[in-house]
């Protein structure tokens, strides 16, 4: 009953908001919503895809980001040498012609490349410039290996993905065979290679705007993809342009061509849920997510929109820095995962997008280990655990949840609610703390926190991109670490090792399945929630193609129809309400 109360609240507060943003725009001189040639919403005078997000990007050079939000403004930009199949995580050919096969015994790969690609400053795209990128990336000494802004992960995935940076990377060389052939050769086999390489991270940049200004790169991208960079307003919204020259027009939709479609997209942040859905109901947006459970039946009952939902590939969990007292004790991390209500906690924050998580990585993922249960509710267990590690009384901690919401923790702070209320009755007092999201990942990076959320939408649906990026040692970094309980095992990191070196998947299965099996009885994680992220759209959106890994490509969206709301000038009208300003991200 009380989940029902609180949903007909939101219900009726979207309603009321998105009636205040049509009047309040109705008496601004006769702006139209939803006009222009397509009609699909955003507010925007021409053909403009607007899509509407819980936080702004934090670099839009994507190897020195490792956030979502900055990674799928990336995508738009960017191409790699492969991708993935929209929808999937097969991998397809991209900037190159075709997916190569691994040569002597998969020490060698070598990738044919499209003729005739431009960079969107005009320069080519050809071999010297994929060796430029990898060289950027790998090579501390490289004078180009720079940039990414203030919150920079400082090429974090390159070193996370391909084992370290100079000579302790698994990439051995990048080599120019001709103009359109590219040659890698790998010190050892790397059982993801080619799914790493589709990754949005590994998007090839324009090598002369990166020796023209590399410390400037993340805030003026050049790429090759299906849009151009226009202008980014930090806190508010990204513009992107359509590059008409794009060399995936040709190219199927099956394979992730297509289009593009539209003249322009606009990324919008908008924070608060509640404002975010009011926007997307008064035709302020074409699309929107990170909404939560409670929103989808908003969205769904409004006859102009429509949900999407992306793959499942996401783990949402908490983390105990196992550097940190007392949680350097697995008998207090394993009560950590006793005391807390996981199931209430999915019942009251994500509904029907999530399900109870038990291992490390979902279950869409291969390999996955499905004789694992999730941690059971149990507070005697939990208090029997304290007293075992000498903690009879309990103890004070602190707890760190993030302040927007994200695919796997739609409700950060009314998680961490309701997990403090249920360590409370163990006796474990924790303090909230939370921070500006960029700020948190750079805090909780460093290892400040002694508890804290996050959570991890897979880069290419491949095992080590959940267990080896998010619990090896190697991501246990000093500064931007992806481990951020900072766990160190010798078994596991054994076990991860053999995984990622290995192309033979009976040896595979065996590795991962016992490493998460210890991950489990070492718990440096309580796993939340594995989630199936919504996604509104306005009804006139086609040709929206959901990814797992949470960065869609915008290049098959269609804007259908024409304008369906339209504003009315009023007498005496002229001033500008405040309302619209802040449904269009405030400042």
């Amino acid at each position: 009953m009380a989940r029902k109360g609180r949903l007909s609240l939101l219900r009726a507060w979207a309603l009321f908001a998105a009636t205040a943003v049509l009047v309040a725009v109705g008496c601004d001189g006769g702006e139209t919503i939803g006009g222009g040639q397509g009609g699909g919403g955003g507010g925007e005078g021409d053909d403009t895809f607007t899509f509407g997000r819980a936080g702004d990007s934090i670099s839009l050079d994507p190897i020195n980001a490792t956030d979502g939000e900055s990674l799928i403004v990336a995508r738009q930009v960017f191409d790699g040498l492969l991708d993935f199949a929209p929808e999937s995580t097969d991998v397809v050919p991209a900037l190159a012609a075709e997916v190569p096969t691994p040569e002597e015994g998969g020490l060698v790969y070598t990738f044919d490349l499209r003729e005739g690609v431009k960079f969107h400053d005009g320069t080519p795209f050809n071999a010297d410039a994929v060796v430029f990128n990898f060289d950027r990336w790998k090579n501390t000494n490289n004078e180009f290996h720079v940039g990414g802004g203030g919150n920079s992960s400082d090429f974090a995935y390159y070193s996370v993905m391909f084992g370290g940076f100079d000579d302790d990377s698994v990439i051995e060389s990048v080599e120019a065979v001709d103009e359109y052939t590219v040659r890698f050769r790998l010190k050892e086999p790397q059982g993801p290679f080619l799914r790493n390489i589709a990754m949005s991270p590994f998007g090839i940049a324009s090598p002369q705007a990166i020796q023209e200004d590399a410390e400037n790169f993340w805030q003026n991208p050049v790429g090759t993809g299906a849009f151009r960079f226009e202008s980014w307003d930090k806190g508010s919204e990204v513009r992107l342009s359509a590059n008409e020259d794009w060399w995936g027009s040709d190219v199927s939709p099956e394979e992730g061509g297509g289009g593009p479609n539209v003249d322009s997209v606009v990324f919008r942040s908008i924070p608060d849920n509640t404002a975010r859905v009011a926007a997307l109901s008064g035709n302020q947006l074409s699309g929107a997510d990170g909404l939560t459970p409670d929103d989808v039946p908003t969205v769904e009952e409004n006859e102009n929109l429509k949900i999407d939902e992306r793959p499942p590939l996401t783990i949402g969990y908490l983390a105990m820095n196992t550097q940190k007292e007392p949680f350097d004790d697995p008998l207090v991390r394993q009560a950590v995962t006793h005391a807390i209500n996981v199931p209430a906690i999915i019942d009251a924050f994500y509904g029907e997008q999530g399900d109870i998580a038990s291992a490390a990585m979902p279950p869409t993922v291969p390999y996955f280990n499905d004789q694992l249960e999730p941690y059971p509710y149990d507070p005697d267990r939990a208090r029997q655990l304290l007293e075992e590690a000498g903690m009879p009384d309990g103890f004070e901690t602190d707890l760190w949840y993030l302040s927007v919401p994200r695919p796997y923790m739609p409700n950060g702070r009314g998680i961490a609610q309701a997990m403090q209320q249920d360590l409370a009755e163990v006796g474990i007092n924790v303090e909230l703390v939370t921070r500006e999201f960029g700020t948190y990942l750079e805090e909780t990076g460093r290892g400040e926190h002694s508890i804290a959320q996050l959570g991890w939408t897979g880069d290419n649906g491949d095992p080590d991109n959940f267990l080896n990026e998010l619990l090896s040692s190697a991501a246990a970094t000093e500064e931007n670490a992806q481990n951020i309980a900072f766990y160190r095992n010798p078994e596991v990191d054994e076990l991860l090792n053999t995984g990622q070196t290995s192309i033979d998947d009976a040896e595979r299965e065996r590795v991962y399945l016992r490493a998460q099996e210890i991950i489990y009885e070492d718990a440096p994680w309580l796993p939340i929630a594995y989630t199936t992220p919504p996604v509104g759209l306005q009804r006139q959106v086609e040709g929206y193609q959901p990814s797992p890994t949470g960065g869609e490509a915008f290049n098959t969206i269609e804007l259908t129809g024409g304008s369906y709301v339209e504003s009315r000038t009023e007498a005496g009208g002229g001033g500008r309400s405040s309302a619209p300003a802040l449904l269009r991200g405030g400042s």
